[in-house]
């Protein structure tokens, strides 16, 4: 988990030459899976029926649908911050009954399933029982596991440090999600390792802190590998650090309010995107329309096309509902954003091959797939635009 301290210093005739140095220390982003390019991945909640009734009315207005991105395929928590997961990682029977079934069926229609895991267990199910009883979970100075509240509610986090718990937790992957016919998962925090807990291994967690999310990215990466999957899998994270580059296939910008406001609206995507390429993770997305609403903030709908436009564009399209989906416009709430996805969802699939390349790039040379201006053009407003980027070598 550790390392002695260095400091490498390089330089370089190009940022290209620069990213190929960076990927060769830090590792590189593996290619993504084929069908990713076919479409959006709408993110939708709510349990099996309305799944379906939203993949028909998007599939009848022309909406190209590659995938539904399900986070609460584990069951809902209702609280003051709005429509959370329930921290349980098994299907919930209830919202998604014989849901294997229905992704197979959704498969045949091209339509792959996705979900959600944290390293968090909520307190009050099963699963937690379960490694509490095997003593799995990261520990306070009393001894009891170590209850951290991330919102509104207290949840347990597994001790990767326990070579029995990382085993465990890997398992449920498998078992829940991989074998359940997932094909892929937001691998959601990482970067709330408590620096005053207990360790299964003693280690100093001040020392480990900070690599947690690239342990926890790895776990994640090994689920797959070991059921032989990692060409049609994948995860994405958004905490990282040094070793996350070489374990997690693709991050997102987190959770970004859904408003204008620059430090974390719409306009804090493109330079979060810039500032991950040019610290070497060269894959990246984000949230279509934003994630969190808080006081009175909500989502319109000049800003939900604005986002898929800009979406289109990059290497990955997939909405989110939000924290609070009944306050926010969502992508099917009038005729016209149903007409202006379709139309950003074709733009998209055509740019398939152009972003395969662009991704092949980053796998084997660690070229960024989203650039910053001052990428190929020495020009002194290109090292202070914020609002445009190239994509690839050829637009802009």
């Amino acid at each position: 988990f550790t390392k002695q301290p260095s400091l490498q210093i390089e330089e370089a005739s190009s940022f290209s030459q620069l990213s190929v140095k960076l990927s060769t220390l830090l590792c590189r982003q593996k290619e993504l899976p084929d069908w990713l390019y076919d479409g959006v991945i709408l993110g939708i909640q709510q349990g099996t029926p309305v799944v379906d009734a939203r993949i028909k009315e998007a599939l009848n207005n022309g909406i190209k649908v590659n995938g539904v991105w399900c986070q609460d395929w584990s069951g809902c928590r209702k609280t003051k911050f709005g429509y959370q997961v329930m921290w349980n990682w098994e299907v919930d029977e209830e919202l998604y009954p014989d849901l294997k079934e229905k992704i197979a069926a959704w498969r045949k229609q091209g339509i792959r399933f996705l979900g959600y895991i944290n390293p968090f267990l909520a307190i009050e199910k099963n699963l937690y029982q379960e490694a509490h009883a095997n003593g799995y979970c990261v520990k306070d100075i009393h001894g009891e596991d170590y209850l951290v509240t991330i919102t509104t509610f207290p949840a347990a986090m597994i001790d990767f440090t326990n070579p029995d718990a990382y085993a465990w937790y890997k398992e449920k992957i498998q078992t829940n999600m991989i074998d359940l016919g997932m094909s892929g998962w937001m691998a959601d925090f990482g970067e709330y390792l408590p620096t005053d807990a207990v360790l299964y291994n003693q280690q100093d967690p001040m020392q480990i802190h900070n690599t947690w999310p690239a342990l926890w990215a790895k776990l994640n990466q090994e689920a797959i590998a070991e059921r032989g999957k990692q060409d049609e899998i994948f995860f994405f994270t958004r905490a990282g650090y040094t070793g996350t580059i070489a374990a997690s296939p693709m991050m997102w910008t987190g959770d970004q309010h859904v408003d204008w406001s620059k430090d974390d609206g719409i306009p804090s995507v493109i330079p979060a995107s810039l500032s991950l390429s040019m610290m070497g993770c060269g894959i990246s997305h984000s949230d279509i329309g934003g994630y969190t609403t808080i006081m009175n903030m909500t989502r319109g709908e000049e800003l939900l096309m604005r986002w898929e436009e800009m979406n289109a564009f990059s290497p990955l399209m997939r909405c989110h509902e939000g924290n609070q989906p009944i306050k926010n416009v969502q992508y099917n709430s009038s005729p016209e954003l149903l007409n202006h996805l379709r139309l950003c969802t074709n733009m998209h699939v055509c740019l398939k091959d152009y972003l395969k390349q662009c991704v092949q790039e980053t796998a084997e040379q660690g070229i960024p797939v989203m650039r910053p201006l001052f990428y190929h053009y020495n020009e002194a407003p290109a090292y202070t635009e914020e609002s445009e980027y190239l994509l690839g070598r050829d637009l802009l």
